[in-house]
């Protein structure tokens, strides 16, 4: 079985859509945030936790596990979701981003990346192929093409080698990639050139992929140039394939990406700030664990229904995290990860509804970054 994407209804005012996504593993209905398990855990959360706060898709990442616990030992438990017991849809990365993330620590060719773990030194190889590979033992739904994610801010001429190369990987992932259910996304670079993400569309489109993924934002630019970026790339990808913005996950970002026509997001930002002691709430980012709160016996965020914040308070999570109890980062978590969801519910109620616009103008007002 492929995946089917189906668009069940536009927003009138802006370029918001209401779709449904069906996968192997289930039906995921979109615009929807992606929770990341970057180890095919997502950090301090049971996977029937993420069921009862609302996670229809997680992400996981092919760079880790291929170091730990490494691809074969999962494709001999019997592919990701068999081993982390989560039996809804899983999409994987690349490990691209994470082995451009490297800095000296990688070589770039024509015909991949060497480059050296980062736990214990040890000289690897991804090609196209390889992380091809890699992807189809894990098993997920998703899997996403090698590309090259060019840093921010970047020299033209360097991006524009950047898209070629990606472009070439591309054909060779399609070439290697051969899972009986499986598919695989291409990803559109071009970095803040709108003539280079043109080129790279139009190269990708050629190519035919199921969906595709805008990559190489969220890596350092200013919000307004990534939506700008968005506005002149969005409406060059397919309208009846799914469209995927790569590592993004502020509640304003996901708006401004939903009026674009973006489907699906993902980032690490919601779990790493509630390891940090810091949650999303209707009136922007709380840091929890500071001293004013240590006698404030309110909610986290008065206005939300998650496990945390219906049961315990301001000054009893701040108590949990300065003590370091493992529940005190256990309930940031799930508050930030239920915020998300939910806030991506009610999104798609207020394009169902036709008032998607109205939501986010009303939301915003209240939301300070």
């Amino acid at each position: 079985m492929t995946i089917k994407f189906k668009v069940h209804k536009e927003a009138g005012d802006c370029n918001a859509r209401l779709a449904t996504l069906t996968t192997p593993h289930g039906t995921v209905e979109t615009p929807i945030f992606m929770p990341v398990g970057t180890q095919a855990t997502v950090k301090t959360m049971a996977p029937y936790e993420l069921e009862e706060i609302g996670a229809q898709i997680i992400l996981s990442n092919t760079y880790h596990l291929y170091l730990r616990p490494g691809h074969d030992l999962i494709r001999e438990a019997g592919g990701l979701h068999e081993f982390m017991q989560w039996n809804k849809p899983i999409l994987t990365d690349s490990g691209g981003f994470q082995v451009f993330s490297l800095g000296d620590l990688r070589k770039i060719t024509d015909d991949g990346v060497e480059f050296r773990s980062h736990i214990d030194g040890s000289k690897h190889f991804f090609s196209p192929e390889k992380a091809t590979r890699v992807q189809m033992a894990l098993g997920s739904d998703i899997a996403m093409a090698f590309d090259q994610c060019p840093p921010y801010p970047c020299e033209r001429q360097e991006v524009a080698r950047a898209v070629e190369r990606t472009t070439r990987w591309a054909k060779r992932c399609l070439e290697a990639h051969s899972h009986e259910y499986q598919v695989l996304f291409g990803i559109v670079q071009g970095g803040v050139y709108e003539d280079l993400r043109r080129t790279s569309a139009e190269q990708l489109l050629e190519m035919d992929f199921p969906g595709y993924a805008i990559g190489g934002l969220s890596v350092g630019e200013p919000k307004p140039m990534m939506y700008e970026v968005l506005d002149y790339t969005t409406p060059l990808l397919p309208r009846d394939k799914p469209r995927y913005l790569m590592g993004v996950g502020t509640p304003d970002a996901l708006l401004e990406g939903v009026a674009r026509g973006v489907d699906m997001f993902d980032c690490v930002l919601p779990t790493r700030i509630a390891r940090n002691g810091t949650v999303m709430t209707s009136r922007g980012k709380l840091v929890v664990r500071n001293a004013a709160y240590a006698r404030d016996f309110e909610p986290m965020d008065p206005n939300c229904n998650c496990y945390a914040c219906r049961n315990f308070s301001r000054a009893y999570i701040r108590h949990l995290i300065k003590s370091n109890e493992v529940l005190g980062i256990r309930l940031t978590t799930i508050h930030n990860l239920y915020f998300l969801l939910y806030l991506m519910a009610k999104v798609r109620q207020a394009i169902r509804e036709d008032r998607f616009m109205e939501f986010k103008k009303e939301f915003l007002s209240n939301y300070e970054e």
